[in-house]
Formats: structure tokens, sequence, C-alpha cells
């Protein structure tokens, strides 16, 4: 029988310029009067000498023919039924047997999935593209599905396949998506999208939707399955949906994983506890080796526990080719990153972060992306994910590539991605990175060099209503989570809901507060009385925005100096400044951030390439200094008025904010309902104070729970001794007043004792 198909379908599959290989290779019907008598099947095998037609259930074999090529192979089978048949393959001296991949039509992509990509509304789009364990007609392998809509052709190669395109060619659904089922392989299999564009030039490219990657320097996407780990964590999860985040205590520990601890570093630091199951992951250019997710679950964590912070932020833990980036420019959106383990490992970090009572937040970088050339940059050989016009789509002074918000499929991209991490990885908050680049066209640019929108504005509108989608999508599915913006400017209503026109983020990082802060105790003491506004300005506009306050990364790089090495004055005075910063920080209304190796002193600034200064927690003052953030955070989840109303007016209240002369500040925080407060009183000069009175609300014995001053943290440890009984001295508006000594650079937190209150004021002739 001749065959009927043509030497330019031949040539086509051959070149690999066929948008759908399927009407050429696999199985095809003959019908003969109506009816199929006949079968014909058909192979490119650009490797094979020859190929037999197995079939297993009736235990034949047939001969294939080279046809118009002598790799492309045909088979013509007498049956009315095809049952599932294999591949006899010899390539020179060597033989195998595989499944026809052209055999198994049946799409795993919907014309329904499709409609809702096209629109941006598919939610969970990343459980239909990339690669996913399959099983069709009994055989099992991987369907891999990629958005690729202006390539000519693609192809999956993989050391499966010899990294030869020619093998797996995929064909196009719907004008969109390509895909192809390959049989018998699965979990660990190497990969990428080999494409070619209408000029013939080809790239390879990660998987966009890949769970895994190589450790760089390699860049091949790994088959994964993300569904076979046990999760140990409803109980958390259960709390967490049913509670309110902005009503309870928020104290965030900010980690970059591989400059924390190297396990050359672990066995010296005794100082740091745990244990931990070591896998495989990739090296320091130094020889060091990361600590494992699991590593650092046993070491990380326990610390974390100890110092009382409520959840961990990871810097940007997504596939990154470059550790100087920090994680911040993304290669693999929905890959935690190989250089400390698989994905399963990831998850257990997350799952005892949990059991042990501590949230997890993870950097998100929607804002940009690197040119790297396996990346999303010019993807399909045209500008897929990023704007065409250089003026909306690179990012100058970074170096990369800016989304293209516009796109509906681009922004499901994002949306879906957001959702990924808190429906795989259980994670309970992402923080947006560079907000404010996302927000304004003309962010970073000179007049020239960035377009209006379509009202002549400088509003990047698309952005903005990619964050409210956003926002409203992964609190729609996950109540109690959060999502905190990294926004710099006076956008209105950046943590506002959606449906108040907000862009829907529940907090956003008070920037102000942080410079005025910095600002204020990088000067010298005297000077701090002319500048009272830095530390009262930010409760102006306290009430705008859910604010956290953050002392980041950020402040400790590029010549900044650590915090420590920030303050004025001699060791010890630098000391008791970084305690009334941070007391300050943690008595002022807003939820609270800040990174690794502050809590301990760390006097050089941070080194992505090496370990936090472990070796000072040796030395007396560092010690006290842990010590301090221990009982700081303590004190913060103890005392509901210091978190349940930090965004409400009635949360705070100034009791004296004008005192500049002596640069001290009092004021009261207050719990829901009014039930409970805390005085707080600031002096922010070496200069102690006694006998300086401050009004008070109610009567009764004001207990001194908090002294930043104290010698267990290596203060001066002047005091109170205890606390002080109030009197029947109006003052500062107040019905009563209560005489303290204000130790130096230091802050006081006193609370009146409920079984020492009413009816037991001390009268002045008392006192």
């Amino acid at each position: 029988m001749s065959s009927v198909v043509s030497p330019e379908q031949v040539h086509q599959i051959v070149n690999n310029l066929h948008h759908d290989p399927f009407e050429v290779l696999g199985a095809h019907p003959v019908e003969e009067n109506g009816s199929v008598k006949k079968w014909v099947i058909r192979a490119y095998l650009p490797k094979a000498d020859a190929v037999w037609i197995v079939m297993p259930a009736e235990r034949l074999e047939y001969p294939a023919r080279s046809i118009h090529h002598p790799r492309f192979f045909e088979c013509v089978i007498e049956t009315n039924e095809l049952s599932n048949y294999q591949f006899r393959i010899r390539e020179g001296e060597h033989e195998r047997v595989i499944h026809d991949p052209y055999a198994f039509r049946s799409p795993k992509l919907t014309d329904f999935d499709l409609h809702l990509f096209g629109e941006g509304n598919h939610h969970r789009i990343y459980e239909k593209l990339g690669a996913h364990l399959a099983e069709i007609d009994g055989v099992k392998g991987v369907y891999f599905a990629v958005w690729a809509p202006n390539a000519r052709n693609v192809s999956i190669i993989g050391d499966f396949n010899g990294w030869d395109g020619r093998d797996h060619q995929m064909r196009k659904h719907n004008n969109m998506v390509w895909e192809l089922f390959i049989p018998d392989i699965g979990v660990g299999a190497k990969y990428k999208y080999e494409i070619k564009n209408w000029d013939g030039h080809i790239y390879e490219k990660s998987d966009p939707y890949g769970f895994y990657q190589e450790p760089r320097p390699k860049t091949a996407s790994i088959v994964a399955d993300l569904d076979n780990y046990r999760w140990n964590d409803a109980e958390w999860m259960e709390k967490r949906r049913h509670s309110d985040p902005l009503t309870r205590p928020v104290s965030v520990y900010e980690v970059h994983l591989g400059s924390w601890l190297h396990a050359s570093s672990a066995e010296k630091t005794p100082l740091l506890h745990g244990e931990g199951e070591p896998v495989q992951v990739s090296e320091w250019n130094t020889g060091a080796r990361f600590l494992s997710y699991y590593e650092l679950a046993g070491k990380l964590i326990p610390y974390v526990k100890e110092l009382g912070y409520t959840h961990i932020e990871l810097l940007p833990i997504a596939e990154h080719p470059f550790d100087g980036s920090w994680g911040y420019q993304v290669t693999g959106y929905f890959a935690p990153t190989s250089r400390y383990g698989t994905p399963e490992d990831f998850m257990y970090f997350v799952d005892r972060c949990h059991q042990e009572g501590i949230g997890v937040i993870v950097d998100w970088v929607p804002g940009h992306f690197p040119k790297d050339g396996h990346g999303l940059a010019f993807f399909d050989g045209t500008h897929l994910y990023e704007h065409q016009d250089p003026r909306k789509g690179e990012h100058k002074e970074w170096g990369t590539l800016i989304f293209n918000y516009g796109r509906n499929e681009v922004r499901n991209f994002l949306v879906s991605n957001a959702l990924f991490w808190f429906d795989k990885y259980h994670i309970d908050g992402i923080r947006v990175d560079a907000v404010a680049s996302m927000l304004y066209l003309d962010y970073c640019r000179k007049d020239g060099e960035w377009v209006t929108n379509e009202y002549g504005g400088r509003e990047n509108l698309e952005a903005a209503d990619f964050l409210r989608q956003v926002n409203h999508v992964i609190f729609s599915y996950f109540p109690g989570i959060l999502s905190i913006a990294e926004e710099s400017t006076a956008w209105p209503m950046v943590s506002w809901p959606t449906y108040v026109g907000g862009l829907g983020f529940n907090l956003k990082w008070n920037m102000g507060w942080m410079h005025d802060m910095l600002d204020y105790f990088g000067m010298d003491p005297w000077f701090r009385q002319f500048h009272q506004n830095n530390v009262t300005f930010s409760i102006w506009y306290n009430h705008s925005e859910n604010y956290m306050l953050a002392l980041s990364h950020d402040e400790v790089v590029h010549g900044k100096s650590n915090i420590i090495g920030k303050m004025p004055g001699d060791e010890w005075q630098k000391y008791a400044n970084v305690r009334a910063l941070f007391t300050y920080m943690f008595t002022h209304p807003g939820k609270k951030t800040m990174f690794m190796s502050m809590e301990f002193g760390q006097w050089s600034e941070w080194n992505v390439w090496s370990d936090l200064e472990w070796h000072l927690l040796q030395y007396d003052p560092h010690q006290k200094l842990k010590r301090f953030f221990a009982d700081l955070n303590g004190l913060y989840k103890q005392e509901k008025s210091l978190y349940t109303q930090d965004f409400g007016q009635d949360g705070f209240e100034w009791i004296d904010c004008s005192d500049n002369r002596h640069s001290v500040v009092a004021f009261l925080r207050w719990s829901k309902h009014w039930e409970e407060f805390v005085v707080v009183v600031c002096n922010f000069t070496p200069q102690p104070h006694s006998h300086y009175r401050v009004g008070v609300p109610r009567a009764g014995f004001y207990q001194e729970i908090f002294n930043s001053d104290s010698s267990k943290y290596g203060g001066s440890n002047m005091g109170n001794l205890g606390g002080k009984w109030s009197e029947e001295w109006s003052y500062h508006s107040r019905p009563y007043s209560i005489d303290l000594c204000l130790p130096p650079l230091g802050v006081l937190v006193l609370k009146l004792d409920p079984l020492r209150a009413a009816g037991t004021t001390a009268t002045i002739e008392d006192a």
C-alpha cells in the first residue's frame, strides 16, 4: 500500500516546522467502505536505524519502513482496533523499547482552561501548564504544556532524548499553548523547551511553570511531584483561617538563608543548637556548603523561637541564577531554589515552622525579571512577558525587564504564582518587593524615557489593577494571611480593601518612619532636641494605612553600616541607642520586621557571600543584646495593648510629645475595648532625669515591666525599683501622675497593676 503522507509533510516534521505533528505522526485509521480495517503508524526517530511496531497484547511485531526520509518510518497494520503499541528501536548496536508519545492524544488542557487563561482568571493554571505527572490509557509519563503563542515551533528537550529537539515536537493547542505527553519518564527528569521563532532562531528556555530547577549555573527544569508530602500543620492552618493578623502580634525575623549560616561554620557555632538531616545541595564558590532546608529547620527555627519572633521572612527563595541578586532577579517563579534542597525539603521547613508556632513570609518579586537567556525574556522569540517598548519594559538602573501587566496571560501567570505559594507550600504571607517601581511609569526614568498612561499621568494603571487582582484572589482563597507592600511613596490606600478602591494589601512598610528614625538616631543626642518631629511625625499619618515598621536588609548594605554602627557615641552609648530605638519601635503602633544580625549587634554590613558574625556571641555585650531582643519580643506578645489596636485611633495616645528640650516623649498604648494600657516613656539622650513627672489616666501602682537600660541588657540599671504609685497630681491633662527616674538613652514601659489599682492612690505628702 502506498503512503498517504506527502513528502512536504515529512519535510515539515524532519525540519521541526509542523505546528501539529499529530496530524502526521502516531496512529491513523484507514477507512474502507465506511469502516476501519487498517491503521497507519508513523514515527520520526532521528537516531533510529530500524524500527518495529510491537503489539504487547497480541505478542506481535511489525517492521516499519522508511519513507521520504531515512529516519521517517511508517507501518500499516491490518486490524479494526488498535491497542497500546510500542516501538522497538535499533540505534547502532543498541536497542530500546518505548511508547509512542504521539499515540496519546488526550489533552490535559481544555478549551475552558484556555478561555480562563486568556482572560487572566485561571487562578490555578500552574496545575495545567508546566510539567505534570500523568497517566493516559494506563501508561505513566509526564504531560508538558507551555504558553508560547508566537513561536514557530516548540519541542521538549531533556536528558531522556539527548537534548535533541527533533524527538519530542509539541503541538499547538487553540493557537496559544503547546503540549505533549511523553510516556515512560517521571520525577527527576531534566528538561527545557526548545523554541523556534519565525526567523529560525532557536531559544532553549527553562519552564516558566516548572516546579524545580537544577542548581546554578545549570538551568534545566526538573520534573517534580508536589503532592506527595504529608503535611502536619492542620491545626495551624485552621487557626490561621479564623484569625485576623492585624489584631495579632507580628514580629518578623527577616532572613537570607544562604548567608545566615553555612555548613562549614555550623559546627563552630555552639550557641546555635538543633539537629538537621543533610541533603544534597549546591556549593558556594568558596566550597562552603549551604545549609539544606532540613538543616535550617533544625537550626534556624529553634533560634527564631528562642528569640520570640512570630514569623520568619525569607528573602526570595524562588529560583534565581545569581547569588549576588539576593534572590530578587527570579527566573523560576514556581520553583523554590535548589540551593538548599528539593521542593519537598522546603515543604518540610515550612511544616516545621508551623509546628513550632512560627509563620513563614516569602519575599515575592512581580515587579521585574532578569534578561538571562533561559528565563522569561524574549520567551517565544517575541516580547511575551515584557513590554516591547523599552520605555515601558526595561529597568535600566537594575538591568531587568518589566512585566506587561496589561496582557491577561502575563497577569494570570503572576496571580497564579502568588496563589501557588500559599496553596502548595502553606506559606503565611508575601512581602511584595518594589511596589513603587510598579506603580509609577516614570520610576527611575528621565524625561523622554517613559510613556504616560491613557490620561496623561505617571501612574501605571495596569500595575495597580494587577495588584488589586492578586490581593483579591489570595485573600479569597486564604483568609488570615499577610500581604505586605514595600511601597515608599504616598500612593493612597495601599493597605485598604479592594472593594473601597484600595490596592488590597493588609500591611504596608512604613518607609517614612524608617528614614526618620535612622536619621534621628544617627545624630549626636545633643542635636536631637531640634529634631523632635522625627520621632512624632509618624503618628500624624499612622491611621492612613496599616503600617509595618521595618528595619530591613536594605538598611545594612552598600556602605550604610549595620544598625549598631549607625549610632553615635562610645560603645556603651551605641548599644543603649540600639536598645532605645528598638524598644520605641516595638511600642510604636504597627507590626514589626527586622533583619538578621541586628539582634546580636553585628558591626559589619551584611555580606551575602559569608556567614553572620556568630563569633561575636562569645562576648558579653552581644549576648546581652540578644537577651534584650528575646525579652522585647516577649513583652510585645504578652501585652495586648501593643498589638490589638495598631491601626485605629484608639490604640495610641500622646501623654506628652513636646518636651524637645530633653528629647523625651511619653505615650499610652491601649488594648481593644480599653481594657488594658501601658505607659511608655522614652529618653533619647544620655542625660538621666530624676523626678520626671508623667501624667497617667488612672490611679494605682504602675509596675515597670520593661526597662531598656536594665543591667541584664548591658545598661546602667537606672530605673524605678519595680514601679511607682500614682499621685493625685493632675499633670499632662491627666487626673493623676507618676514621678519617674528616666535612665539615659532608655525606654520605660509601665503597666497599672490590677491588684493595686483604684482606691490605692498615694498622696503628694506620702510621696
